[in-house]
């Protein structure tokens, strides 16, 4: 959708769809007396309300293209010099509080939030948390490109998160490079994406931001051990249970007392879905019985519901895909065991 004159109609695309089709807008065929106004609105509808200074006698032409990509919210911008200020006033009307990051691309940007001040130049990001004063200006012309996180999606301390505010990223190194590097494929990206696919990227992006926060402030590192002994505890609740058909994430986290998305993550540190290895450790036994006495008696079938396979046909395919072969052909070819 482009927009030439009322800015206020971009804000349902931007909003409300679940998919990555973008709103955009440029103020380029307006004339320069009504770009202030209109750019305004803009800002204020991709972002949070804030105030907007325009620095130039007259303003230069902005463009703003934005997608969904599940609950987060993408979006380039460019525009010549201007400031941005988000005060009391702003806060206290209300809205969901959310987290903007935003890669800085052309131009230097001075941001200020929590007492402090930082830099963030081209190949940087940084971050603002909507619900406290925050104030920006960029004093040339510039490109960036932000990603707008709900608070609530973000599993994360809000002191850890308060002692990063306005602080200038490198994208060149650590934990930073690894966000750098997957916004900005992402940004590239967002525009083929499907909503189931746009949900997963958004999901991971959260993940990698969370990640980047407990780094920084030295969480992972006294954590590390923690989540070494609740995986071990997780994986010894799986293999009690590995028989039960209905063993669920949700039925797991609550066994052991956490959330569904933490016991993910603790699958996640090992580079394996938390699926894929309840799925492996299945096969294995699957494998082993397969091999013995007791397949003459229970058959393929009731080696595969023995070990949680509900669906025959799944264990059949399943099995072939991690061992080339066919259950049957695996029985027939190795000989019995034990």
């Amino acid at each position: 959708m482009h927009i030439s004159g009322k800015a206020e109609t971009m804000a349902p695309d931007v909003r409300e769809s679940g998919t990555t089709v973008p709103a955009s807008l440029s103020t380029a065929p307006l004339s320069p007396s009504a770009r202030a106004e209109v750019w305004h609105e803009a800002v204020s509808h991709t972002f949070v309300p804030m105030a907007v200074e325009l620095l130039e006698e007259v303003p230069s032409p902005g463009t703003i293209v934005s997608h969904r990509l599940g609950p987060v919210r993408m979006s380039r911008i460019q525009a010549g010099p201007q400031m941005v200020t988000r005060g009391r006033r702003m806060i206290a009307e209300g809205g969901e509080p959310s987290i903007i990051l935003t890669l800085q691309e052309h131009g230097t940007a001075v941001k200020e939030q929590d007492g402090r001040e930082s830099v963030v130049r081209p190949g940087e990001f940084s971050l603002t948390d909507s619900s406290r004063v925050f104030r920006k200006r960029i004093g040339e012309e510039f490109a960036i490109t932000s990603f707008h996180f709900p608070r609530a999606e973000l599993d994360v301390p809000e002191r850890d998160l308060r002692a990063l505010t306005a602080t200038t990223f490198s994208g060149a190194e650590g934990s930073a490079a690894l966000v750098a590097t997957y916004l900005s494929q992402l940004a590239r990206q967002a525009p083929g994406l499907d909503e189931v696919v746009a949900r997963r990227a958004s999901a991971t992006a959260l993940d990698l931001l969370a990640m980047l926060v407990d780094d920084r402030s030295g969480r992972s590192r006294q954590q590390g051990s923690q989540n070494a002994a609740s995986l071990e505890r997780v994986k010894e609740h799986i293999l009690r249970n590995l028989r039960d058909p209905d063993l669920s994430p949700a039925g797991i986290a609550e066994a052991n007392f956490m959330s569904v998305r933490f016991l993910h993550k603790l699958f996640q540190q090992e580079d394996v879905t938390l699926g894929t290895w309840i799925r492996t450790q299945r096969l294995e036994r699957c494998g082993r019985d397969l091999l013995r006495p007791m397949a003459e008696e229970l058959g393929v079938a009731g080696i595969a519901r023995r070990w949680g396979f509900a669906n025959s046909s799944h264990f059949s395919r399943a099995f072939r895909e991690a061992y080339g072969v066919s259950p049957t052909d695996w029985q027939a070819g190795a000989g019995p065991v034990g």
